[in-house]
């Protein structure tokens, strides 16, 4: 297996910029803000003379409660994972008390630590690291990490000091720690505190994501890979989305544009609803986006457990009336808190996502046209009629059905809705939007266009020479 390389130090030091060096990604949110980071980051190494997997971790600080003391025991779980911590200092900033009491504090859990000294570009690095030898540590590293300086220094002495208990694999096991090809990516999106982490930490089976009551807890996009049933996912937990004329700070503006981009990532998307909340207008932007994306679809309304009769009576009744237009999604109600109706959850993920991905055959789809044509017919242009030939599939994840005849530009949405409802009937594709696509040849008669009589003699002058 790859050696595992946390990143740890105090907040703003630059660990989340180092990982984004190191993976040669922009996967971690970086800013000029203690604090940024929350979660765990885990990606793979992409600089240095072998593979790994090197963890990005949230700033330690000397608060055990809140927001801070869920960070920490996020930190120190990576530090648990770890075969070897790179433990990030502040060169601009100097040796502080804080460096001193994590550096103890790792001293003691017995792991390999190495001392890096962020921030030393323009620099003299013997005078920089001058007060950080007080921290006792053997190894020493000097590096400007949004300059990419010393980077792959750093990573050759990192390599040839890493426990031998590792077992290092070249670089091309990279691949082989990549998600798998087969593995479905689940998007879970929401408005802020519906319960999104608390329901990855459900379906991981462990605390993997911060979950706390206050809202904007989750700042980044984290994927993480997991296995169920035989199945193997990756699951990306989403910061929550507001209304835009909400969104003031600029970390959650870019928090919002990972949100966002992980629904064009995803195969299928997971929209959590808050149950106590009803259906709000920011839901339903977020079910355009899903909608307007092609993504597979299923919606899980949360905080299920304790509600009253009346009020799941009235919560049913809103979705009807609200959703009506999502009659393909599967909807689960569920307590993520509890895990009550989240295996139900997965088990229409798979569905949908089969249905999303699934190859359809011209003869059958063709088939399906003809049995709908007959059934209903086009409604007439200018007393002629439209002719819809036959049909194919041009794409998947959304499933694309293109469909061939003449006088397609006057085919109606109302008639393009039709038949979309009947290849989801007939094909069973339900958790997935479909999107019917007309094509037509270019009219031979029309002006500019070449018509069968002038072709005709250019062809008998042919045949007689």
């Amino acid at each position: 297996m790859l050696p595992v390389i946390a990143l740890v130090g105090r907040p703003n030091v630059g660990k989340s910029t180092l990982f984004n060096s190191l993976t040669r990604t922009r996967d971690a949110l970086v800013a000029d803000l203690p604090g940024l980071t929350r979660d765990r980051q885990y990606g793979i190494g992409q600089r240095g003379p072998g593979a790994y997997v090197v963890v990005d971790t949230g700033g330690l600080t000397d608060e055990n409660e809140g927001i801070s003391g869920l960070v920490a025991r996020q930190a120190w779980r990576a530090i648990e994972e770890a075969d070897l911590i790179l433990l990030l200092v502040d060169g601009r900033a100097g040796l502080t008390v804080a460096d001193q009491d994590i550096a103890d504090q790792l001293r003691r859990t017995g792991k390999s630590v190495q001392l890096v000294i962020n921030k030393a570009e323009h620099r003299d690095p013997d005078v920089i690291s001058a007060d950080f030898h007080a921290l006792g540590l053997e190894h020493l590293h000097v590096i400007a990490a949004e300059h990419n300086q010393g980077i792959e220094t750093l990573m050759e002495e990192v390599f040839a000091a890493l426990p031998t208990t590792a077992e290092v694999e070249d670089a091309s096991g990279t691949e082989n720690a990549k998600p798998p090809e087969d593995a479905i990516k689940l998007a879970v999106v929401g408005r802020p505190n519906v319960g999104k982490s608390t329901l990855v930490n459900r379906l991981l089976g462990e605390e993997r994501m911060l979950a706390s009551d206050l809202p904007g807890t989750t700042r980044d996009s984290v994927a993480v890979p997991f296995e169920r049933d035989g199945q193997r996912y990756v699951l990306i937990d989403t910061a929550g989305v507001r209304r835009r004329s909400r969104i003031s700070e600029t970390v959650e503006k870019f928090s919002v544009i990972k949100a966002l981009q992980a629904i064009e990532q995803a195969h299928v998307v997971v929209l959590v609803l808050d149950a106590r909340q009803g259906i709000s207008e920011q839901d339903a932007s977020l079910l355009g986006l899903v909608l307007d994306s092609g993504r597979a679809l299923v919606i899980g309304v949360n905080k299920w457990d304790h509600l009253d009769a009346d009020t799941r009576a009235q919560v049913k009744s809103d979705l009807d009336r609200r959703l009506g237009f999502l009659d393909f999604a599967k909807i689960h109600f569920i307590s993520a808190l509890h895990g009550t109706g989240v295996g139900e959850l997965l088990a229409s993920v798979r569905a949908a996502y089969s249905a999303a991905t699934r190859k359809l055959s011209t003869p059958e789809l063709t088939r399906i046209l003809e049995d709908a044509v007959s059934a209903h017919q086009p409604p007439l242009v200018q007393g002629h009629s439209i002719k819809l030939r036959y049909a194919h599939q041009g794409g998947q994840n959304p499933p694309l059905i293109i469909i061939h005849g003449n006088r397609i530009n006057h085919v109606p949405e109302a008639y393009r809705r039709y038949l979309v409802g009947v290849y989801r009937k007939r094909l069973q594709l339900w958790g997935t939007p479909i999107r019917v696509e007309f094509r037509g040849g270019d009219n031979p008669y029309k002006p500019g266009g070449t018509r069968a009589g002038q072709s005709q003699p250019a062809r008998r002058q042919k045949k007689s020479n």
